[in-house]
């Protein structure tokens, strides 16, 4: 096989050359290996690469799963390959190599993928970007002076650009559809619990949620059919049971879709933005769907709340980090609008975070009251198409932060504290040929709706014959 026929197919396509002996996995490791040497010079997305141990596991461990012999990338976050680096962007990880695989990662193996690297990530995943000091900037494929988007834009960069069909990536405020919209990829951010969390079982009271950026929808749904179910010791566990492959087929109906182009708490949409979502009611209206306007009423304490639920999260995650590596954390360890939300969360009291918890409940009743008259939610994925790498600050203080925060991703993080599934799908380019994403949320548990969607969309106006300036051939 060719490198240029190795980018033509998703990883489901791969996995049945392999089943019929058309092509064995080391061949397609080789090919994967090549498209990094060959496109990460003008991406930095792949940060490490481990291909002893991916042929190792080839000869002695590969499984028959539905993804046997396919190349996979992990980001460098929250799952841990035994024996090898989770960096997380930050110098204080140097030389951490956990013993014990984490459990999406047992059941990434399960399904036979063939993992062989890292992918980029912000700096404990506290940046707007894909940045890191450690690493650097990881750039967009369709312009490399743009960002891939935040914190998995490693992955989505690699998977725009042909290195893998599919890779993991995880989403506590957006983070699987922010760059899966710079990228032009398709972005499922699951409903809360229906992978494995983090290493520690939950992560952010399962806001932060594990899956998959991908190119074609149905190998979006084959993974989680691979990935999802329960998992012993978890708080939060989705319903189990289900096949999200099986709804790639079965036609959505006349779906209820209200259109959300007021982003919350009020930041202004860029008029690329909202020329997508416009393209798509266009496009839902011609497939027989029934848009509407919609609106979305949330508490004014909903914002400070969830800022406030997230700085105690970072502080107590970076406890948890000083007791692993045996010594205080200082100031070095830290850019400096880090150490300002590290200092910020520690200075909040339990009962402030009850309070903070509290508002973030009011925030998740009123994104779910929108599932009453709604069927499935559409807006923009971003408020801003991708920004060029020069636009996001550096060093500000912490308000400043998360000032841009909301200019930039405000449409995604009300279905993190919902628990309901999200999609960034990607139907729109603007004049500078960049993508922009447009995303649509469903009511907690219902992504089957979400995936026929997705297919019907796919299938409708297909994004496999739009391929970036940077992309391995």
């Amino acid at each position: 096989m060719k490198l240029a026929e190795y980018v033509g197919y998703d990883a489901t396509g791969l996995a049945e050359l392999v089943a019929r002996g058309d092509v064995s996995p080391v061949e397609l490791l080789d090919l994967a290996l090549t498209a990094v040497e060959q496109v990460n010079p003008a991406l930095n997305a792949v940060v490490h690469t481990f291909p002893e141990e991916a042929r190792r596991f080839i000869d002695e461990d590969l499984r028959a799963g539905p993804f046997r012999g396919v190349p996979f990338l992990l980001k460098d976050l929250t799952q841990n390959y035994a024996g090898q680096p989770t960096g997380a962007g930050t110098p204080l990880r140097n030389g951490h190599k956990p013993a014990e695989d984490t459990e999406l990662v047992r059941r990434y193996k399960s399904a036979g993928f063939v993992t062989f690297g890292k992918t980029a990530v912000p700096e404990l995943a506290m940046d707007w970007t894909t940045r890191s000091r450690l690493h650097g900037e990881t750039n967009n494929p369709w312009n490399t002076a743009h960002t891939a988007g935040t914190s998995s834009g490693g992955t989505a960069a690699a998977v725009a650009a042909g290195i893998v069909p599919a890779a993991h990536g995880n989403d506590g405020g957006g983070s699987i559809r922010v760059p899966a919209s710079c990228c032009g990829v398709f972005g499922l951010k699951p409903s809360r619990g229906r992978n494995p969390a983090a290493p520690a079982g939950e992560t952010w009271d399962g806001m932060l949620v594990e899956h998959v950026l991908t190119r074609s929808v149905r190998d979006s749904a084959a993974i989680l059919d691979a990935t999802a179910g329960p998992t012993a010791g978890q708080f939060y566990n989705s319903p189990s049971g289900g096949n999200f492959v099986s709804e790639l087929r079965r036609d959505p109906g006349r779906l209820r879709i209200g259109v959300l182009t007021d982003a919350p708490y009020g930041a202004p949409t860029d008029g690329d933005c909202l020329a997508a979502v416009e393209d798509a009611t266009r496009l839902l209206n011609s497939l027989g769907h029934d848009c509407a306007p919609a609106s979305l009423w949330l508490p004014e304490n909903g914002w400070p709340g969830f800022e406030a639920y997230i700085l105690t999260e970072y502080a107590a995650d970076m406890r948890v980090e000083a007791a692993q590596l045996g010594r205080a954390l200082t100031e070095a360890d830290f850019p400096a609008t880090l150490n300002e939300m590290i200092a910020a969360g520690n200075a909040l009291s339990a009962v402030d975070q009850r309070m903070a918890t509290a508002a973030v409940h009011g925030v998740a009743q009123a994104v779910n009251r929108m599932f009453d008259g709604f069927d499935v939610i559409l807006s923009p994925t971003l408020a801003r198409p991708p920004l060029r790498h020069d636009e996001f600050p550096h060093d500000v203080d912490m308000r400043e932060h998360y000032r841009f925060y909301l200019s930039w991703m405000p449409y995604t993080h009300i279905y993190n504290i919902s628990g309901s599934p999200a999609i960034s799908v990607p139907l729109h380019w603007n004049a500078a040929g960049l993508p922009v994403g447009v995303q649509f949320a469903a009511a907690p548990a219902r992504e089957d709706l979400l995936i026929r969607l997705g297919s019907q969309l796919e299938t409708a106006r297909p994004w496999w014959n739009r391929r970036p300036a940077v992309f391995a051939a």
